[in-house]
Formats: structure tokens, C-alpha cells, sequence
């Protein structure tokens, strides 16, 4: 057989006359034809004792596979990723007008962080529906009866957790939803009704106005997405004291459908919705809250006893769920942003956790609604804002909270009498009517100091939970200072702000009487109002107590 003339053909296997002429400053070794070998030397090894080129074919070839391999693994993940992106429905943080401002740093430049979680009754989807009853209100705004403010402390080293109970009735802002572009006015309504004026964006407008904390995020989820949830979880254990069955009884419509043996129990699926749900059976809208809290810090325990992040196909559960169960404001709409989030909350030991309910009292107007129990809510509010942790568990000094030092005071930039001051009377919330003329008055005590320009904003209607003073810019903070000074402000309430043109006095509702400002004690840690309803995360003996009529 003669060789080829074909460029590139190889001869038969084992075919000792069609070997190819060798090429100069080549071996023998370099030769190989398919399994062919040549005769008479050492098996994979070459005259100058180096292992032949096949060899390293061999190794090439198998790196290209395992190179293709790993970009292939890779590509899937990320399209796995992109999947799971594409689940996060998102929205706009905020869509209603809000005072509050973002917490500073504290020394060691960290930050506190704020996430409004909402529990949405929509009726919008045929799943929703037949979770939920009422067929007649599909189509209809949803409301937002479960509403919790996740505060994580700037140290990551506690959290705490307030509900607002649905029928508490609030100052709502003037919202604009920014799906539909409809304005809703501002009103006085229960808490629940913000969602269906402008979204979740209007629910944490509504927060921000009447808590004065900046909050930084919003989730919400349907029934739908609580069974997703509770079903990717595998379960949820709860208790009750006695037998209980949430259901229709004479004169009282409606219930959950939770039917349940007295003792702690597993709920997960449409059973864990059940849970959440009761209302008549624990005997109260209020203590539907505590049933709740008791929902979500077994479930946070449940979570960290379990290793799902070694466990591929239960992370893979969770993440499918989660991310088709939530939506989200749009800055943390990504799996990577909400996983990120999930790792710092996750820091938080359980006995470090507390879950309360906004201290509240019955509403004057509507014996079915309640309102803010002012100083003891006020007391709540404060701990947040100054990062003053629920809990009495930590080291004296992350128990002093990380309430932003005074500023540095600054010189005047002209005398008193030449600095023109507008002060706004912001004394009214949704419980108490606004005090009569108190911007006149707080602005007469300013003549009387020397600050003889100061005047009343007779234009503004506005509420603050918390009295300040604010400036707009640099130049004017020594002014504002000496505005605060004098009539006792702490340094403390003197902020920038783009809201104001000049110098301004916002007389909040914690100034309703005097004409200085009166002191406040520094909240301490866990020294929370008795009316609050705390549960520490890692009591495991709390169990319900069923209403009467709704045992069996």
C-alpha cells in the first residue's frame, strides 16, 4: 500500500509499510496512528525518555471536555439565575411623600435597615380565590391586612419586629399608584386601605408619616405565595391550648377554616394560610398578631435548624418559591440583592429577635378600630430610630443603640435678628386635632429671644410625630443651630433638608404645650411599653388560647 495522496488522510491501523516519511527533528513517538505502536521500545515513553505527544493530546482533550463541561454548568446557572430573576415582580419603593430620612452612620459606619413586609388579601388570581373566599371581591384593590416592620439593627446583631394591626385607623398621604398613574388625596383611614391607594409604595408612605422612620424596603405576599412558602419550608410548628375550628357560627360570618387539635403541630400549605388568618378563634384582630409573630419566629427557628445551603435541592425549592411568592421594592429585585439581605438577617441569633404589636388603644370614632396609643408608641418609633435594641440580651454598649452624635455647632452666619425663621404648627395626628395656633405661639417665644423675624407658615398643613428644626443648606446649619438652642431642641433633631427654604421650626406632635421643649429620657434597651405584646424568638412555650365559642 502506498501512502496517500489525500492531505491529511491516515493509513489502516497496524499497517506497518504506510507509515508516514518522518519529518526532520521528529521521534518515532510522534508517529502514532490511531492504537498503532511502534515496535521495540519502552511502552509511552520516547528515546530521550520523555513521555510521547499522545499523552499530552490526551490531557488537552480532556481539559477541552472539562473546560466545555464547567462553561456548560455555568451557562445553565446563569439561566437558572435569569430564571429566577424573572420570577421577582418589583415595584417603586415609595409612592406617597414622606419626611422621614435615612438613619446616619454610626461610628463604625454601619447602618440600621427597615423592610415593610405586607400581607396582601388580593383576591386577583383564581389560586387567590379559592385560598380565600370571597369571589365577589376579585378584581377588587387589594388591602394590606398584615403589615410588619422588620427593623435589623446597624450591628446585625438584633432585630425587631412591630405589627400595625389592620383596622388601626392613620393619616394615609397623598399617594400616585405608578402602575396606573392615579392620584388618591390624602385621608384619615384604617391602615389597611393605603395599599389600594398607590400600592405597597402608599403603605410605606403611610409608615414613614406617622412613625418617622425611614424604611428602606418594601415585600409583599399573597395567600398563594404564603402556601408556595410554607410548603417549601416543609412546615411550621404552632400550638394551641385547646381544640380549635375558626368557622362560621350564628350572627358572626365568615373564619379560616383552621381545625386543629389542642398541642403543637406542624402547619405548612393552605393549613399555614389557616394559621394566619384566624381571627375569631384567638378572640381579637390584636391577638391575631400574636398568633402571627408566634408563625414567624417558630419559622425563622425552623430555618436556621435546617441546612439548605448544603441541601441543592431543597436551596433550589426555597428559591423557586420565594422568588414567584414575593414582590419586591425594585432596589432589591434581584435574587443576589434578596439573597444578600436574607445573609444579614440570618445573623441574628434568635434570642436577639422580638416581635411586638404597636401599642394602640380603642378608636374615640369606631369601637371596631384602633388608634396609636401615643407616648407608649411614640416610645416604640423612638427605639427604632435611635437603633435602641427590643431586647435586653446584648453588651452594654450595643444596648446604648447608634443614635447619630450631635453635629459639631456651627457659627451663625448673621445675628438673630437678621435670620427670618418659619415656624409650621405640625401638632395633629390621626387621634388628636392640631393645637390651636401653636406655630404663633412657638414663634412669639423666638421674637421674645431675640429672633424677631420669626413667623407663623399659615399654608401648611402638615403632621410630624417628632418636632425639628431644618435647613437647606450648608451655610444656614450654624442658624438653625442657634434657632434650636434656644428653644432647648436637642442638637440631634437638627437636620438639612431639601423640603424647606429657610430656616424652619417643624412643631411636632411631642410639643403640643410649653414653650420649651420638653426632655426626653433615652429609651434603654428592651425597656418596651407593657401594652407592646413582646415575644422573644426563642420562646418555644408559647401557645394560643382559644376563644370559647370556637373550641370543639
Amino acid at each position: 500500500m502506498t501512502q496517500s495522496s489525500t492531505r491529511g488522510e491516515v493509513p489502516a491501523v497496524g499497517d506497518a509499510t504506510s507509515r508516514t516519511p518522518q519529518a526532520p527533528g521528529t521521534t518515532d513517538g510522534d508517529k502514532r496512528h490511531g492504537g498503532g505502536r511502534r515496535g521495540g521500545g519502552r511502552s509511552g515513553v520516547g528515546p530521550n525518555g520523555h513521555r510521547p505527544r499522545r499523552r499530552r493530546r490526551v490531557l488537552r482533550w480532556s481539559a477541552t471536555v472539562l473546560a466545555v463541561l464547567i462553561l456548560g454548568t455555568a451557562g445553565a446557572g446563569y439561566l437558572y439565575y435569569q430564571h429566577l430573576n424573572s420570577n421577582i415582580q418589583k415595584g417603586q419603593r415609595s409612592s406617597g411623600g414622606s419626611p422621614a430620612k435615612k438613619a446616619e452612620p454610626n461610628a463604625a459606619g454601619q447602618t440600621p435597615m427597615n423592610i415593610l413586609l405586607i400581607g396582601s388579601d388580593s383576591r386577583n388570581s383564581a389560586e387567590n380565590v379559592k385560598l380565600g373566599g370571597s369571589r365577589e371581591n376579585r378584581g377588587n384593590p387589594p388591602l394590606a391586612d398584615v403589615q410588619m416592620l422588620i427593623h435589623l439593627s446597624a450591628d446585625r446583631k438584633s432585630a425587631s419586629v412591630v405589627s400595625i394591626p389592620r383596622d388601626t385607623r392613620v393619616d394615609i398621604p397623598k399617594c400616585k399608584d405608578p402602575d396606573t398613574g392615579t392620584s388618591y388625596p390624602a385621608t384619615n383611614a384604617i391602615i389597611n386601605e393605603s395599599l389600594a391607594r398607590g400600592g405597597a409604595g402608599c403603605t410605606l408612605a403611610t409608615w414613614e408619616n406617622l412613625t418617622g422612620i425611614y424604611i428602606d424596603h418594601w415585600m409583599t405576599i399573597d395567600f398563594a405565595g404564603v402556601v408556595n412558602m410554607a410548603d417549601a419550608i416543609g412546615g411550621v410548628d404552632v400550638c394551641v391550648k385547646q381544640n380549635v375550628w375558626d368557622r362560621p357560627l350564628p350572627g358572626v360570618s365568615g373564619g379560616s377554616g383552621l381545625k386543629m387539635k389542642a398541642g403543637t403541630k406542624k402547619v405548612q400549605g393552605k393549613q399555614a394560610l389557616q394559621w394566619l388568618r384566624t381571627r375569631h378563634a384567638w378572640g381579637s384582630d390584636l391577638l391575631r398578631a400574636r398568633a402571627q409573630h408566634m408563625y414567624m419566629n417558630s419559622m425563622i427557628r425552623t430555618l436556621k435548624s435546617q441546612n439548605v445551603f448544603t441541601d441543592t435541592g431543597r436551596l433550589m425549592d426555597l428559591a423557586e418559591a420565594a422568588t414567584k411568592s414575593l414582590k419586591v421594592s425594585e432596589e432589591i429585585g434581584t435574587v443576589k440583592k434578596l439573597y444578600d439581605m436574607a445573609m444579614q438577617l440570618k445573623t441574628v441569633p434568635t434570642n436577639r429577635l422580638t416581635m411586638t404589636t404597636m401599642p394602640n388603644v380603642a378608636d374615640p370614632q369606631d369601637d371596631n378600630h384602633v388608634v396609636p396609643d401615643g407616648a407608649n408608641a411614640e416610645k416604640v418609633w423612638r427605639m427604632i430610630r435611635d437603633d435602641v435594641p427590643f431586647d435586653d440580651k446584648g453588651t452594654e454598649s450595643a444596648s446604648k443603640g447608634t443614635a447619630s452624635p450631635a453635629p459639631a455647632t456651627e457659627a451663625p452666619s448673621v445675628s438673630s435678628g437678621e435670620l427670618g425663621v418659619l415656624v409650621q404648627n405640625a401638632t395633629r395626628t390621626s387621634t388628636r386635632i392640631a393645637v390651636a395656633h401653636r406655630a404663633s405661639a412657638i414663634g412669639q417665644v423666638l421674637v421674645g429671644k431675640g429672633f424677631t423675624r420669626a413667623e407663623a407658615d399659615t399654608t401648611a398643613a402638615v403632621s410630624d410625630s417628632k418636632t425639628a428644626v431644618r435647613y437647606p443648606s450648608a451655610d444656614l446649619e450654624g442658624d438653625a443651630q442657634a434657632v434650636a438652642k434656644a428653644l432647648g431642641i436637642p442638637m440631634s433633631s437638627v437636620k438639612r433638608s431639601t423640603d424647606v427654604s429657610g430656616v424652619t421650626v417643624v412643631v411636632g406632635a411631642d410639643w403640643r404645650t410649653g414653650d420649651t421643649y420638653p426632655k426626653e429620657s433615652t429609651p434603654k434597651a428592651g425597656d418596651l411599653p407593657g401594652n407592646a405584646d413582646a415575644i422573644n424568638g426563642s420562646d418555644k412555650d408559647q401557645c394560643m388560647d382559644v376563644y370559647a365559642p370556637y373550641r370543639w
